[in-house]
């Protein structure tokens, strides 16, 4: 099993190094994993029940906010569509999903460089992880952004709301292609808009912004800076 809550502290940024530096490895902490408040606010949870959950929760939560506000729609779905019982395949896959959504979300303002890869293995290597989970996370960092492979892992609507979730939180979304990244990962998850405000909302981000123009699903595409 992976231990997906270890993967993800590798991946945090550190507010020391932030505050000292923003340029080469470094820079890391301006753009990657934790840079945004959503999943630092949920630090607490994750530290609980688990980051694969505490995002799990997020989602349920906006969900049934959503439904309540809809009149004469469906009922919710059971909360165990969003969390998967503990140490089951089921949440080993989500919860790489969910990690994959957070890197590629992370790439969307700014290349992962050489040097930032190579901070976050070493401090991979200092944590109790198999090769074969500090090879993935490698992998993964590696590979160039593409939001169809994220959009890919929605196999459920449950999942489609987890994921742009995890992507939220990942991020402070305070750039136009942070922003364009998002807007673009909602239409091509096909999230209703009142859905994507509400999960701003649980995850406490200010409420997306309309776009000046409807979005497509192919708004979003990389620059040179990214892949």
């Amino acid at each position: 099993m992976f231990n997906i809550d270890q993967i993800l502290k590798a991946l945090q940024s550190d507010p020391n190094t932030q505050r000292t530096a923003m340029t080469g490895a470094a820079g890391l902490a301006a753009g990657m994993l934790l840079s945004g408040g959503g999943l630092g606010k949920l630090a607490g949870n994750a530290a609980k029940i688990g980051a694969v959950a505490a995002v799990g929760g997020l989602a349920y939560k906006a969900w049934q906010n959503h439904q309540q506000n809809q009149q004469g729609s469906a009922p919710a779905p059971q909360q165990d569509a969003f969390i998967p019982p503990a140490n089951s395949a089921a949440q080993e896959e989500l919860g790489k999903t969910l990690v994959r959504a957070m890197i590629a979300a992370a790439k969307a303002d700014g290349r992962i460089d050489a040097d930032e890869k190579e901070a976050i293995f070493g401090k991979l290597e200092t944590m109790s992880l198999s090769s074969e989970e500090k090879a993935w996370v490698f992998d993964e960092l590696s590979t160039p952004l593409d939001i169809n492979a994220v959009v890919a892992r929605a196999d459920t609507p449950e999942h489609a709301v987890e994921i742009y979730a995890a992507s939220l939180v990942a991020i402070t979304a305070d750039t136009a292609a942070e922003r364009a990244y998002l807007d673009a990962l909602a239409s091509k998850l096909k999230l209703d808009p009142g859905l994507v405000a509400e999960i701003h909302k649980s995850a406490g981000e200010a409420a997306p912004q309309p776009a000046a123009t409807p979005v497509s699903p192919y708004a979003y595409t990389p620059s040179n800076s990214n892949v």
